[in-house]
C-alpha cells in the first residue's frame, strides 16, 4: 500500500514549535515532554482509503483530511435582489422585458461587468439575480437600486466635526457605506454650516446608511479634547528630555499630548483621545507641574551672550543632554534679547551639577582672530579650497569664516583646536606677506574689454609673462580699479604694460565717416590692393568697411587721434575725386547714327575720349537710343556736345537746345526728327520716321505697311498698305503729326551756335538770367507745351524745414537707420537729419511739391509719438522702495515665483528684490506708474501683514505617519496646506527629535490643521499597528535568524512519533535516495531483486 502525506501550514508550526531549544535540551523528564508534544505519523500524513475500507473508516479518514484542507471559495458570487410592486420605477407589465427597464439593465451590464437575469413575480414584483464578482456585483446593485427603484430621501444630523469621519480617507469610508447600503450619500461642504447629512435610495438602504452614520458619530462621540494651560517654565519637566517623558505619558494614557515647543511662547498644552484617557493625561501633568512648583528652585547666571549658542548646543541637543543627566531646565534669553542671564530650575541638590555643565559647555568653544589682509584671503584659501581643506581635516571642529573687506578671519571651535589652527594660519600669512604684493591701477571702464582682448589674449600674455593675477572688476560693477597680486618685481612690470595700454587706448579715437555704398568696392580695389595701400600708408588705423548686406555707409576708422584725423581727410579727398569723375549724362542719339558717332575703326569715338569721359553705347541687339557718358562734369557735358553736333550734321535740324531728357522732350526730339511730307515746311528734305514710331503704327494699326519714297526722289507720296480701315486710321495719325509739326510753337529763345545769334553779335549775358544748362525749351502746340511745362515743374524737387527737438532726431533715424528710411519709403522724399555736432532742431525734407505736405504730416505726426513715449516714460520710471524683513521675501515670491508674477502682471510694474551682496537686503524696489506702484506696494504690505499675524505651533507626531501624511510626491502635504492655508515643516533625518512636526499660519487655521494631523495620525496608526503584527508572525530576517538557529543548533529535521520504521525491521526513508524521494520527470533506477520486478 501507498500513500501520499501533506503537510499543512498549522502543523509544520506546530513541528517548528516543538524544535524550540528549552524543548529538545537534555534527557529525563525534559526529553519526555519533548516527544509527547511530537506529532504522530498519522496526524501528520493521514492514510487514504482502500477501497475496500468500512464505511467508519472512510468517514474516519475524511475527517482528517477535511479538518486540514480548507475548501476553495469561487470569485464569482450570485445575488438575488427583489423590487416590490409599488418601489418599481417601470411598472409597463406589457413591455416586460423591452423598453427602457431592458435598456436600463443592459447599460448596467455593460457598464460593472456583472450578468443581470429579470423575472416577474406573482405579485408583480421585480427579481433580479445579478452574478459576477464580488465588487461587480456590489456596483451592480447599487445600480439597480438607483435606476430600477423609486428613491426616496432622508436627512440625519449629526454634529459638523464628525463629518469627516463619514468621509474617511479619501472618500472610501463613504463609497463603502454608499456601496454596503445602495444609497447616495450627499455631505455639506466644508464651508457649509449645515450639518444635514442627505440620504437618498431605498427605504430599507436608508434606514441602514442612518445606523451607520449614527453608530461613526457615536463612536466620535466618546472622544475628547482637553487644554491645560501650564507655564512655560515647566513645559520641559512635562516632555523630559528629549520628549522621553511625555512619549511614555502618551504609551500609558493612550491619548495624545501636544506640548509647544520652547520656539513658541504658547502655555496651552492640548489632550486629545478618549475622554477616560485624556482625564488620567490631565491629571498626570497637573501633577508634574504641581510638584515642580514646590520643590524646583532657580538660580540666575551670567553668560557671554556669544556663549549661549555653544550652552544651547546643535538643535538643542546640549539643552536636552543637561535636562537628562541632572533634571534641571537651562533657560536662554531669546537671541534677540540683549540680556546675558542664563537661569537654571530644578531641583536644589541638582543645580550645582547643572551649573558645572553649563560652565563646561560656554568656555568649551572659543573664538579667535587672526590679522591678514583681505586681499591674501583666496591664496590662504587656495585653488578650490585646497590649503583651508588641508587645516580644517585636521581639526574638523573649528570653523573658519573669511569676511570680504576685512583684513581678519574669524576662528570658532574648541579652544584647543581653535589655538593649533590660528599658529597654522598666522605662519601662512607671515609667508605671503614677504613674497608677495599688489598694486591698484584705475581705468576708465570702457577700456576694461580692450585690455582683456579678444578671447582673453592680452590680459592672459601678461599674466603668464610676469606671473600675476589681474583682477579686472565685471561690468556691472562699474569701477574702474584693477587689481595687480603676485611677485613684487611682476606686479610692477604688469602694472607699467597695463597703464601704458591704457594711456595708448585713452588717446585713440574712434571716427565714422559717411561713404556712399557705392564706392565702398572702388576705395577697398580688385583684391584690396587699394585700401591696402591707404593701410600702409596709415598703419595705426584701422580701417572697418560695413557688411555689404547691410547697406550701411558707415566706414569706421580707429586708432591715435592724429593718425584717424590724416586718414579721415585722406579718405574723403579720394571719395571726392570719385564722386567728381562719377558724374553721368544720358544723350538720346537715334539708333541708325551709332555707328556714325563710333566712325570708322572707332576714330570717333577715341576722339571723344581724349576729353577724360567714359562713353557707353547700348548693344546692337537694344531697343535703348541712349548713349551713357561718364566722367567729370564739364568733361561730360563738352563730350555730350560734341556728340550732339555730329547728331545734327546728319539729320539737318538745328533747333536742338535741351539738358533734361525727359518722356516730354525725347518724344519732342522724335517729332522733330520725323520726315516732313507738308508742302508747308519751308525745307524740302526727307528724312524716315524712326524705325519704332514705324513699328508701333504697325502694332496698334493691324499691321500696316508704311513705305516712304527713295532718297533722292522728288516725290512726297507715303505709301500705306493693309486692310481699308487700318490704313485710314495709320493714315489719319499720320496726317494729325504732320499737322502738329506744321502748327508747332517757336521756340522761346533763339538758338545760340559758336557765339552768334541769328548772324548777329553775341549780347552781354545779364549775371541774373538763367544759366544756359538750366533752360529747357519745349516746341509743339501751344496747349501741349503749357501741360508739359506744369508736368516739368511738378517734377522740380522742393525742399522744406521742419521744427523738431535735437534729442528726438536719434528716435526719428531709427535702429542702423531704419526708421527714416521706412518714411522716405513711404512718403517718396529724401529726408536729411543733420549732423549731431550741429544742435540743430531742423530737418530738411525734399522732393516733389505733392509728396512734401504728406511727408511734413508724417514727420510731425512721429514726432507727436516720441514725445507722447517720453512722457510715458517718464511716468513709467516712478521709483518707490519698501521695506519687507528678508525672512519674508520667499513668501511674498511664492513657489516658482507665482505670487510676485501675479502682482507685477496685475499692476504692471517691476519689482526688484535685493542682490545677494546688497548692504540694504530688507529693501524691495517697485518701478512703474505711480497709482500703480502704489497699488502694488499695498498688495505686499497685506502679504506682509498676514505673515506677521502668523503663529508657529509644533506638535509632536509620530515619525511612522510622516510618509503617510506627506503623500506621493508631496501630494497629501500640499494638499493639507492648500485646504487650511497653513507651513508644514516636517524634521529632517538626524533630528534630535523625529516626530517633531511645526505649523505655521493663522491661529485659527493653525488649531484646525493640528486637530486634522493628530485625526490622521491616529487613522494611520491603526495601519501602522496592524502592519507591525503582521510582521511578527514572519520569520525574522538577517542576523536575528541567525540568532535563532544558533541557539537551537543543528536541526534535526522533521520528527514525527510512531512512524512504521520505529515498529518494525523497515528502514527509515533515504533523504538522498532518488528512489525513495524521486525528482519530477527523472527517471527512477528500478531496484534488481532475485524474485524479478515487483507487481503492482
Amino acid at each position: 500500500m501507498s500513500s501520499v502525506a501533506v503537510l499543512t501550514q498549522e502543523s509544520f508550526n506546530e513541528h517548528r514549535n516543538g524544535l524550540l531549544p528549552e524543548q529538545t535540551a537534555g534527557a529525563g523528564p525534559a526529553a519526555g515532554e519533548e516527544e509527547d508534544a511530537l506529532p504522530t505519523y498519522k496526524d501528520a500524513f493521514p492514510p487514504l482509503p482502500e477501497k475496500a475500507a468500512s464505511p467508519e473508516g472512510t468517514q474516519e479518514t475524511t475527517n482528517a483530511w477535511a479538518s486540514k484542507i480548507r475548501p476553495l471559495k469561487s470569485s464569482v458570487i450570485t445575488q438575488v435582489f427583489h423590487v416590490p410592486l409599488e418601489e418599481r420605477k417601470y411598472k409597463d407589465l406589457n413591455q416586460f422585458g423591452e423598453g427602457d427597464q431592458a435598456k436600463v439593465c443592459v447599460d448596467i451590464m455593460h457598464k460593472t461587468g456583472a450578468h443581470l437575469e429579470l423575472s416577474l413575480a406573482k405579485d408583480q414584483g421585480l427579481s433580479i439575480m445579478v452574478s459576477g464578482k464580488l465588487d461587480a456585483v456590489m456596483k451592480a446593485r447599487k445600480e439597480i437600486v438607483s435606476r430600477l427603484q423609486t428613491q426616496a430621501s432622508a436627512t440625519v444630523a449629526i454634529p459638523k466635526e464628525h463629518h469627516r469621519f463619514v468621509i474617511g480617507k479619501n472618500g472610501e469610508k463613504l463609497q463603502e457605506l454608499e456601496l454596503k447600503t445602495a444609497t447616495k450619500i450627499q455631505i455639506p461642504r466644508p464651508d457649509d454650516p449645515s450639518n444635514q447629512i442627505k440620504i437618498s435610495g431605498t427605504k430599507e438602504g436608508l434606514e441602514k446608511a442612518k445606523h451607520e452614520i449614527l453608530l461613526i458619530s457615536a463612536e466620535q462621540d466618546k472622544r475628547a479634547v482637553e487644554r491645560v494651560n501650564i507655564d512655560k517654565v515647566y513645559h520641559p519637566f512635562i516632555t523630559g528630555a528629549y520628549n522621553k517623558l511625555v512619549g511614555e505619558m502618551m504609551q500609558e494614557t493612550g491619548a495624545r499630548i501636544n506640548v509647544p515647543p520652547p520656539s513658541v511662547n504658547k502655555t496651552e498644552i492640548v489632550i486629545t483621545g478618549e475622554k477616560e484617557q485624556v482625564a488620567l493625561a490631565v491629571a498626570m501633568i497637573k501633577k508634574i507641574s504641581e510638584d515642580k512648583k514646590k520643590n524646583a528652585t532657580t538660580i540666575a547666571v551670567e553668560v557671554k551672550k556669544s556663549q549661549h549658542k555653544y550652552v544651547i548646543g546643535p538643535k538643542g541637543n546640549t539643552l536636552q543632554e543637561i535636562l537628562d543627566r541632572t533634571g534641571v531646565s537651562v533657560e536662554i534669553p531669546p537671541s534677540d534679547s540683549s540680556s546675558e542671564t542664563v537661569i537654571l530650575r530644578g531641583e536644589p541638590d541638582r543645580l550645582g551639577q547643572a551649573l558645572t555643565e553649563v560652565y563646561a559647555k560656554a568656555n568649551s568653544y572659543t573664538v579667535s582672530s587672526v590679522s591678514a589682509p583681505s586681499w591674501l584671503h583666496r591664496f590662504i584659501i587656495g585653488k578650490k579650497g585646497q590649503n583651508l581643506a588641508k587645516i580644517t581635516q585636521q581639526m574638523p571642529k573649528v570653523h573658519i569664516e573669511f569676511t570680504e573687506g576685512e583684513d581678519k578671519i574669524t576662528l570658532e571651535g574648541p579652544t584647543k583646536d581653535v589655538q593649533m589652527v590660528q599658529s597654522q594660519i598666522e605662519a601662512i600669512v607671515t609667508d605671503l606677506v614677504s613674497r608677495m604684493d599688489y598694486a591698484e591701477i584705475s581705468v576708465d571702464p570702457k577700456f576694461h574689454r580692450h585690455l582683456i582682448g579678444k578671447g582673453g589674449v592680452n590680459i592672459n600674455r601678461i599674466k603668464e609673462l610676469h606671473k600675476v593675477t589681474v583682477r579686472i572688476p565685471p561690468d556691472n560693477e562699474k569701477s574702474n580699479l584693477i587689481r595687480i597680486e603676485g611677485d613684487p618685481q611682476g606686479v610692477q612690470e604688469a602694472k607699467k604694460e597695463l597703464l601704458e595700454l591704457a594711456s595708448r587706448m585713452e588717446n585713440e579715437r574712434t571716427k565714422d565717416l559717411i561713404i556712399e555704398q557705392r564706392f565702398h568696392r572702388a576705395i577697398i580695389g580688385q583684391k584690396g590692393e587699394k585700401i591696402k595701400e591707404v593701410r600702409d600708408k596709415f598703419p595705426e588705423v584701422i580701417i572697418n568697411f560695413p557688411d555689404p548686406a547691410q547697406k550701411s555707409d558707415i566706414v569706421q576708422l580707429r586708432g591715435p587721434r592724429t593718425e584717424v584725423e590724416k586718414c579721415s581727410k585722406f579718405m574723403q579727398k579720394i571719395v571726392a575725386e570719385m564722386v567728381e569723375n562719377s558724374f553721368s549724362v544720358s544723350v538720346p542719339i537715334f539708333k541708325q547714327f551709332h555707328r556714325n558717332i563710333i566712325g570708322k575703326g572707332g576714330s570717333n569715338i577715341k576722339r571723344y575720349k581724349e576729353t577724360n569721359t567714359k562713353i557707353d553705347l547700348p548693344a546692337e541687339n537694344s531697343n535703348s537710343e541712349m548713349i551713357v557718358i561718364t566722367g567729370k562734369k564739364a568733361n561730360c557735358e563738352a563730350a555730350r556736345n560734341r556728340i550732339l553736333a555730329i547728331q545734327k550734321e546728319l539729320v539737318g535740324v538745328k533747333h536742338i537746345q535741351t539738358n533734361a531728357f525727359t518722356d516730354w522732350s525725347k518724344c519732342i526730339v522724335h517729332v522733330l526728327m520725323c520726315l516732313t511730307v507738308s508742302r508747308q515746311t519751308s525745307q524740302r528734305s526727307r528724312y524716315p520716321f524712326p524705325p519704332s514710331f514705324l513699328r508701333d503704327l504697325a502694332d496698334e494699326y493691324g499691321g500696316v505697311m508704311v513705305s516712304f519714297p527713295r532718297t533722292g526722289s522728288q516725290s512726297e507720296k507715303v505709301t500705306l498698305k493693309g486692310a481699308k480701315e487700318c490704313v485710314e486710321a495709320a493714315k489719319k495719325r499720320m496726317l494729325e503729326i504732320v499737322e502738329d509739326l506744321v502748327t508747332a510753337s517757336p521756340p522761346e529763345a533763339p538758338v545760340q551756335e559758336n557765339g552768334e545769334a541769328n548772324g548777329e553779335v553775341k549780347e552781354p549775358v545779364d549775371p541774373n538770367a538763367p544759366k544756359k544748362c538750366d533752360v529747357i525749351v519745349l516746341s509743339g502746340r501751344k496747349e501741349r507745351c503749357e501741360a508739359a511745362v506744369e508736368a516739368l515743374k511738378a517734377l522740380v524737387p522742393v525742399t522744406i524745414e521742419v521744427e523738431v527737438p535735437f534729442e528726438l532726431h536719434r528716435y526719428i533715424i531709427g535702429q542702423k537707420g531704419s526708421g527714416i528710411r521706412k518714411m522716405m519709403d513711404e512718403f517718396e522724399v529724401n529726408i536729411q537729419v543733420p549732423a549731431p555736432e550741429q544742435q540743430s532742431d531742423k530737418i530738411s525734407i525734399t522732393g516733389l511739391a505733392n509728396h512734401l505736405e504728406r511727408a511734413k504730416e508724417g514727420l510731425l505726426e512721429r514726432v507727436k509719438e516720441l514725445q507722447a513715449e517720453q512722457e510715458d516714460r517718464a511716468l513709467r520710471s516712478f521709483k518707490l522702495t519698501i521695506t519687507v524683513d528678508p525672512k519674508y521675501h520667499p513668501k511674498i515670491i511664492g513657489r516658482k515665483g507665482a505670487i510676485i508674477t501675479n502682482i507685477r502682471t496685475e499692476h504692471d510694474v517691476n519689482i526688484q528684490f535685493p542682490e545677494k551682496n546688497d548692504e540694504n537686503q530688507d529693501q524691495i524696489t517697485i518701478t512703474g506708474y505711480e497709482h500703480k506702484a502704489i497699488a502694488a506696494r499695498d498688495a505686499i504690505q497685506a502679504i506682509v501683514d498676514e505673515l506677521e499675524e502668523m503663529i508657529s505651533e509644533d506638535i509632536t507626531l509620530d515619525s511612522r505617519v510622516h510618509a503617510r501624511i506627506i503623500g506621493a510626491r508631496g501630494k497629501g502635504i500640499r494638499k493639507i496646506m492648500d485646504e487650511f492655508k497653513v507651513d508644514l515643516r516636517f524634521p529632517q533625518s538626524g533630528a534630535a527629535d523625529p516626530n517633531l512636526v511645526t505649523v505655521t499660519g493663522r491661529p485659527e487655521l493653525v488649531d484646525e490643521a493640528i486637530d486634522h494631523l493628530l485625526n490622521l495620525e491616529e487613522e494611520y496608526m491603526a495601519d501602522v499597528v496592524e502592519n507591525e503584527a503582521k510582521m511578527a508572525y514572519m520569520r525574522p530576517s538577517g542576523s536575528s535568524a541567525a540568532a535563532m538557529d544558533e541557539q537551537r543548533g543543528p536541526s534535526k529535521g522533521f520528527v514525527v512519533r510512531e512512524a512504521p520504521w520505529t515498529t518494525s525491521t523497515e528502514k527509515a526513508p533515504d533523504m538522498s535516495s532518488s528512489e525513495d524521494f524521486p525528482s519530477f520527470g527523472a527517471p527512477v533506477p528500478t531496484k534488481a531483486s532475485p524474485w524479478g520486478p515487483k507487481r503492482f
